[in-house]
C-alpha cells in the first residue's frame, strides 16, 4: 500500500467557535496542525503519495501544506465543493487514485504506530480501536476479523470497538459512493453486497476532536511524545522540569519556571515569575505578563496575557488580548453544543481576536465567540456568541 486519501474538507460545527474561521484538520496542537500528525504518520510508513481532499476554507491547507515536499510526501489535491459527507468526499479523489489506497480522516490525531500494522493489510478493511465511551462512535460488530455491520452512535452499544476512520480500499469502493454520502454506510452496503471487510485493532495512538475541549486531551496526548529542545534566550534563574520545547527568539524571564512536557512557541516573551505547567502549549509571538500560571492549557499564536492571571484547562485561540487578573479554572460543567449535553472538566474556551480587560472571571465552561470584547469585572459564563460586548 504505497497512497492514501486524507479526508481535510469538513468545517466542524461541534468546534465553534475555532472553526469558524479555520478548518477543523488545521487546528493546532501543540503548535503543529492536526493535519500535519497525519502526514508525518503516512510518511513513516512510506505513505508518500497522498491526495488531500479539501473544501472549507481550502486555502489555509494549501498554504501550510503546498506541494509536501516540507514533509516528504508528495501532494495531490482535489475539492468537495460542498461537504456532504466522507463517501462523497472519497468520490471526489476517484480520478486519482490507483487500484489499493488506504483513506484516512485529517481530524484525527493518529501517530506512526497507529497504522504501521494496517499498511500491510490487504483492502478490504477497517482499522478499529477500544473505547471507553463508544455511544461517541461508530461502533463496529463484528465476528472473528470480520465486520458484520458499522452503527452510528448506539444508545447501547453491542462493543467497545469503534471505527477510526482509517480504511483500505479497491477502486470497488467508487461503485458505492455515487448513492451514499458517508463511508461507514458505505461499509454497511458494500457487506450486503457480499463483500468481506476485516477489522485489525490497533492499540496506536487515535484520538477524534469532537468538541472543542477535545483540544486540551489531544494537545496532551502529543505532549507525552516530545523531546526536549531549548532554542531563544533562557535567563538566570529560570527553573526548567522535564521534557520542554522552546522556540527560537523567545525570552523566558528570571524567576519563572517551565514544568514539561510543554511547549512554547517562537518569538514569545514569557515572564518574569510565571508559571508554565505541565500539558501546556503555547504558541508563536506571545506574551505572558509577571505572576501568571498557566496549565494544561492551549493558548494560540499572537496572545498577550497580564498580570496575575490563572489559566487552567483552557483553549485560548489566537489574536486575543487579555488584561491581567483573569481567572479561568477548570471545573465539572454541563455544556451544551447541537443537542448535545456532555459532562466534562473544562475552564474557558475563547475565540479569536478576543478582548478581555482585567479582573474578569470565566465560569468552568464558558464558551467566548470569535471577536468578543468583556469589560472589567464581570463574570462570563454560558456561551456568549461571535461578536458580544459584555459591559
Amino acid at each position: 500500500m504505497k497512497q492514501a486519501v486524507v479526508l481535510a474538507a469538513g468545517e466542524g460545527q461541534r468546534l465553534r467557535p475555532f472553526t469558524v474561521t479555520r478548518p477543523k484538520a488545521m487546528l493546532s496542537i501543540a503548535d503543529r496542525p492536526i493535519l500535519e500528525f497525519t502526514i508525518e504518520a503516512l510518511a513513516c510508513n512510506g505513505l508518500r503519495d497522498i491526495i488531500l481532499v479539501v473544501g472549507y476554507r481550502k486555502e489555509q491547507v494549501y498554504d501550510y501544506m503546498g506541494s509536501g515536499e516540507k514533509f516528504g510526501v508528495n501532494i495531490t489535491y482535489v475539492t468537495q465543493e460542498t461537504q456532504l459527507g466522507t463517501g462523497h468526499a472519497l468520490s471526489q479523489a476517484g480520478d486519482a487514485v490507483g487500484d489499493e489506497f488506504l483513506v484516512l480522516s485529517g481530524d484525527n490525531l493518529i501517530d506512526a504506530r497507529t497504522i504501521a500494522d494496517f499498511v500491510g493489510v490487504g483492502p478490504q478493511a477497517v482499522l478499529v480501536k477500544r473505547v471507553s465511551d463508544p455511544q461517541r462512535y461508530g461502533v463496529v460488530n463484528i465476528v472473528g476479523d470480520e465486520v458484520k455491520d458499522i452503527v452510528e452512535k448506539p444508545k447501547e452499544a453491542r462493543s467497545n470497538l469503534v471505527n477510526t476512520g482509517i480504511y483500505a480500499f479497491t477502486r470497488d469502493v467508487f461503485k458505492f459512493t455515487a448513492s451514499t454520502l458517508d463511508l461507514p454506510d458505505v461499509l454497511n452496503a458494500m457487506i450486503k453486497e457480499g463483500y468481506t471487510i476485516n477489522a485489525l485493532e490497533t492499540a496506536g495512538t487515535w484520538l477524534d476532536v469532537v468538541y472543542p475541549w477535545d483540544i486540551i486531551s489531544l494537545n496532551d496526548a502529543v505532549l507525552r511524545g516530545i523531546e526536549t529542545s531549548l532554542g531563544g534566550t533562557i535567563e538566570t534563574g529560570v527553573s526548567l522540569k522535564g521534557k520542554v520545547v522552546i522556540g527560537k527568539d523567545t525570552v523566558v524571564r528570571s524567576g519563572s519556571s517551565v514544568y514539561g512536557p510543554a511547549v512554547i512557541g517562537s518569538g514569545c516573551e514569557i515572564g518574569p515569575h510565571v508559571s508554565v505547567m505541565p500539558a501546556t502549549s503555547i504558541g508563536d509571538n506571545v506574551v505572558i505578563s509577571s505572576f501568571t500560571e498557566i496549565r494544561n492549557s492551549v493558548i494560540g499564536d499572537d496572545v498577550a496575557i497580564g498580570p496575575g492571571t490563572v489559566i487552567s484547562d483552557s483553549v485560548i485561540a489566537r489574536g486575543c488580548t487579555i488584561k491581567g487578573r483573569f481567572t479561568a479554572l477548570g471545573g465539572t460543567t454541563d455544556v451544551r453544543i447541537n443537542g448535545e449535553s456532555p459532562s466534562i472538566n473544562v475552564g474557558a474556551i475563547i475565540g479569536e481576536d478576543c478582548k478581555i480587560e482585567s479582573n474578569v472571571t470565566a465560569q468552568p465552561g464558558v464558551i467566548v465567540g470569535n471577536f468578543c470584547q468583556v469589560q472589567p469585572m464581570k463574570l462570563i459564563g454560558g456561551r456568549l456568541p461571535d461578536r458580544s460586548l459584555v459591559y
